[in-house]
């Protein structure tokens, strides 16, 4: 027995006290940060609606996906800058930034200074330097469960953000939440100088970081490039949504803004009970495509039906659980399909190319669903958003069949520095549960496609470092 134990925790090492602190803290900061940037999503519409009589809905779309657009254009050079000035830096300036941003968006005079404010927000692009952080502070077989955390914290904050926003807004308005907003940027700040421990190095971290010379061979990758288009659909379909929708719920439903939360609440909690079943057939009985295809034709699905039925409370509550169940479970499955596509070498580069995507869509959905609200009214930001999600659902549909792996590396001593990369290729090739590898000696490390039910890094290095021990060097 205790052997087996021994076994296990070579393929699951536990986190240090240190680690696990890295990890909340850096969850903290990614919470704050999503909490700023979703907590008007519930109530943007009808504010807007009132405070700028003048705007147009292509302009109320604008300031609310606008964000995406500043943050994918500046989401890369951020990440790439922390590698020569360091990590905690980069992400106060970005944070000082974001709340910059959001004081303009809590004095905003008209629609036009609104949506400059919001891009000023996304220009606080720190989402890939705190992702390199967590990978200078956690050991790289505990990674993926660091991530793991972090990505739970941001699916809660956003949930959390579409019940406090209207809660916030009864007691302080709109503009009080973009105030409250600067105010947790402050706090991440904080969390970001007193609580997360200060990396001894912060070198690259291919998987974690964008390699700029990667980008065009990601890009070219046609499993990686559906993920990127599902991931760019989903967040469209969403802000694209959330034009029309606090509508609905107010005019409709009979629930003014500050109520609202009385809907989502309900809502969103159901939709993480409902989607796990989900998750367990997608991740732990090999069913993954059909059900991850499932749930893109069942957004399809909820918008038809938006456009077609008479709307009322209970009919809002129904067709806003389908679309959360789904919409959560997509987000969950994105990230994991990334890992388990992507080359065991360009995990980071493939990851920022999706963070890119995702917040492109963003950026598309709120104009269109606003332009689409304006001249063609709310059912037709339904029927543009469910074409999308057709268009989607024939690109999922072709998506190759993913396989339950990881992506790990391993560090090359300098014995194993002097064996030909196509014999220690080869090695790693025919030990259990490893599928792919890439030798990258300018880095001194090998880069491995596993499966973490059948191996572990540091079963593999023990295994390398004792074939090679008693070798003679390869040429």
């Amino acid at each position: 027995m205790s052997d087996q134990k021994a076994q296990e925790a070579l393929f699951r090492p536990e986190m240090t006290p240190q680690e696990k602190k890295a990890t909340f803290a850096i969850a903290g900061v990614f919470a704050t940060r999503m909490l700023g940037l979703f907590m008007i999503f519930p109530v943007f519409a009808l504010f807007a609606h009132t405070a700028f009589p003048e705007a147009t809905g292509t302009q109320i779309g604008l300031a609310m996906g606008i964000y995406g657009l500043t943050q994918a254009l500046l989401q890369i050079p951020f990440g790439l800058a922390s590698d020569r000035w360091g990590r905690k830096p980069l992400i106060v300036g970005g944070m000082l930034v974001f709340a910059l941003g959001s004081v303009i968006c809590a004095v905003a005079p008209d629609i036009e200074t609104m949506i400059l404010g919001r891009a000023v927000q996304g220009m606080g692009a720190v989402a890939a330097v705190l992702t390199a952080l967590v990978a200078d502070l956690v050991r790289e077989p505990l990674r993926l469960r660091a991530m793991s955390v972090v990505g739970m914290t941001i699916g809660l904050s956003f949930t959390l953000s579409l019940i406090l926003g209207p809660i916030l807004s009864n007691w302080w308005g709109v503009r009080g939440i973009f105030w409250v907003i600067a105010l947790l940027a402050l706090v991440g700040i904080v969390l970001v100088l007193f609580v997360v421990p200060t990396p001894k190095t912060h070198k690259f971290q291919r998987e974690a970081e964008v390699d700029v010379r990667q980008i065009g061979q990601v890009l070219r990758h046609p499993q990686l490039l559906r993920l990127d288009f599902g991931v760019f659909s989903l967040h469209a379909m969403l802000t694209a949504m959330f034009v029309v929708v606090p509508l609905l719920i107010a005019h409709e439903a009979g629930l003014d803004s500050q109520h609202h939360w009385k809907l989502y609440l309900p809502v969103m909690l159901l939709s993480f009970v409902l989607m796990v079943p989900f998750i367990i057939q997608a991740e732990s009985r090999g069913r993954m495509k059909p059900v991850f295809v499932g749930a893109v034709a069942t957004l399809v699905l909820v918008q038809l039906a938006f456009a077609g039925i008479t709307p009322g409370f209970w009919s809002l509550f129904a067709l806003l659980l389908v679309f959360f169940t789904a919409f959560n479970l997509l987000e969950a499955t994105l990230p994991s399909l990334v890992v388990k596509l992507s080359p065991p070498d360009k995990k980071g580069t493939a990851s920022g190319v999706y963070s890119t995507s995702q917040f492109l869509g963003a950026a598309l959905g709120g104009a269109l669903g606003g332009w689409l609200y304006q001249h063609h009214g709310i059912d037709a930001v339904f029927y543009g958003v469910a074409v999308l999600g057709l268009l989607w659902l024939g690109v999922a549909a072709t998506m190759e069949k993913p396989q339950p792996l990881s992506i790990a590396s391993l560090p090359l001593s300098e014995a194993l520095m002097q064996v030909d990369d196509e014999t220690l290729s080869t090695f790693l090739l025919h030990q259990p549960g490893v599928a792919d590898v890439v030798i990258r000696k300018d880095e001194q490390a090998a880069y491995l496609k596993i499966d973490r039910k059948q191996t572990g890094e540091l079963v593999l290095e023990q295994a390398l470092n004792e074939h090679f021990a008693d070798k003679e060097p390869h040429s």
